[in-house]
């Protein structure tokens, strides 16, 4: 591993808040995900930059080195880029003329797209399709994507490991797509206990959605059938067919003959971000990004009005107070 600004960032932290834990609150960062980057730190280093007992964390001598390095270096990068932005433009600095995004498929996408290019006609707007979200986050940390937009299950987030800022666009209960004329469509919700003979299909990806799966039918008492992978048009030829239930997002517009219901309790949910490097020129944009995205899924949802008001009794749902809060990607 090369060392980073954003590790020396970790380091000065720690010294000065005296604590691996008040350091991962001050940077937005679950404390397991600070003490691994931190031991990444070390070895790469060779040591340890810290003792750490019950009194706090205090720096050793290689510690000590390193902070006298980074309280030189953290400053002159800051006013480098502070620099690089007067004589960029204040006006500039704002917009990007570039927007590369990639993409998870979802109900964000479009409506973000179409809203970044209404506002900035002249932009040029790439996106990218992937499955998988390493595969996206590796490619903006090699600066070949500006954005990552994709879902992940539950409270997850992606790895620490590519140093990306992550942001929760809105979170949503993961519903059961089937026929119209099943049974179990006559409520506004579905017991998934009740589902517990039914073969299941859902779209390829990475992540712990298949674990949580399993995990929530075991608290509904069952173990369920193994969950068929699939790309999404199969899944709803599967699912047409009789052969199986799917499971999907509640923004899905399923086509004429199926339709979707969630889960009763929402004992599975899928959360929608957006990811960038902080130390990117992205970053300046992201905020505007944010609030586009959350348009776009604020429109998308809307067109699910049963839906919308299941979620009037689920306030940890859609779009929540800490929608904007940093995820511990970083």
């Amino acid at each position: 591993m090369n060392l980073e600004l954003r590790h020396l960032k970790v380091v000065v932290a720690i010294a000065e808040t005296g604590s691996v834990t008040k350091a991962a609150s001050q940077l937005g960062l679950a404390q397991p995900a600070l003490t691994a980057q931190l031991q990444r730190i070390e070895r790469t280093l060779g040591g340890p930059l810290f003792e750490r007992d019950r009194r706090g964390a205090r720096p050793t001598a290689l510690g000590e080195l390193v902070l006298s390095r980074a309280r030189v270096l953290l400053p002159a990068m800051k006013g480098l880029q502070d620099e690089a932005a007067r004589l960029a433009g204040a006006a500039g600095a704002e917009e990007m003329s570039r927007y590369r995004i990639g993409a998870i498929g979802g109900p964000v996408l479009a409506g973000l797209v179409n809203r970044l290019s209404m506002a900035q006609p002249d932009a040029q707007i790439t996106t990218h399709a992937s499955y998988w979200v390493d595969e996206l986050a590796t490619m903006v940390l090699a600066g070949k994507l500006d954005y990552a937009q994709v879902g992940v299950c539950g409270d997850a987030i992606p790895s620490a490991d590519y140093g990306l800022f992550w942001q929760t666009i809105a979170v949503d209960a993961v519903s059961v797509l089937m026929p119209e004329d099943h049974p179990h469509t006559k409520d506004v919700d579905v017991d998934l206990a009740e589902l517990a003979d039914e073969q299941w299909v859902g779209s390829t990806g990475d992540g712990c959605l298949a674990d949580c799966f399993a995990a929530a039918c075991a608290r509904a008492g069952f173990t369920p059938r193994r969950v068929l992978e699939t790309d999404v048009r199969s899944c709803v030829d599967m699912v047409e067919s009789g052969l199986a239930v799917g499971l999907c997002q509640p923004t899905f517009r399923p086509p004429a003959g199926l339709t979707h219901r969630p889960m009763r309790g929402a004992p599975l949910r899928w959360r929608q971000v957006l990811g960038w490097h902080p130390d990117s020129p992205a970053a300046r944009s992201a905020p505007r990004l944010i609030e586009m995205a959350r348009e776009a899924y604020h429109e998308a949802v809307n067109r699910n009005p049963m839906y919308v008001e299941w979620m009037a009794d689920h306030p940890q749902l859609g779009e929540t107070p800490d929608a904007l809060a940093p995820l511990s990607g970083r």
